[in-house]
């Protein structure tokens, strides 16, 4: 296959596919930014697998599963550490239907069935963000992923601490229940 034949084929993956492509991260990164830079990821793959001899068959199922790699490795490389602690605080306060994460996480090996459950557990993770109000979803991801104090949101947004710290906490809620029912799903009979 020649380089110019190549170029035909990247370019129209990229033609037909960048669209539905954007819209599918998006609906998982609400970042504007980071969407963008995970799409950019995605096409750099596809070059780079042509530029290695080694031309996608059919683009778009390659593409959608780079994709929900590339996000997967995103929020993988965020800090969930404190969203642990907040779930560890409710437990605390006597609810003896709380869930920590540590219930749901596979183990952290390679193997195969591991990497499925990891899998499935970001991709709810990604999902329930989604059906968040855009309010709570912002403070949770600024709070969560990017690592942002109260006060910093606080300055930046003109919101108030209270109202911040309760879109959190409703965000966390709503995050228990889809987690929850996700552990249900997989873990019981």
């Amino acid at each position: 296959m020649t380089a110019g034949h190549q170029d035909l084929q990247i370019q129209e993956a990229v033609r037909t596919q960048r669209k539905r492509l954007l819209t599918f991260i998006r609906r998982r990164i609400p970042n504007e930014a980071e969407a963008e830079d995970v799409l950019q990821d995605v096409f750099a793959e596809l070059v780079e697998s042509y530029r290695l001899m080694k031309p996608v068959e059919q683009a778009a199922a390659w593409l959608f599963r780079v994709a929900r790699n590339k996000i997967t490795d995103l929020y993988r490389r965020k800090k969930p550490v404190s969203l642990e602690n907040e779930m560890a605080a409710f437990a605390a306060d006597g609810d003896e239907n709380s869930l920590l994460l540590a219930d749901i996480l596979p183990a952290v090996d390679d193997a195969p069935e591991n990497r499925l459950l990891r899998e499935t557990l970001m991709e709810a993770l990604s999902d329930a963000l989604a059906e968040l109000p855009a309010a709570q979803r912002e403070v949770f991801i600024w709070h969560e992923l990017e690592d942002k104090t109260f006060r910093e949101m606080e300055e930046e947004t003109g919101v108030p601490l209270k109202t911040l710290i309760s879109r959190k906490h409703y965000a966390v809620q709503h995050l228990r229940k889809r987690l929850r029912t996700l552990y249900t799903e997989l873990f019981t009979d």
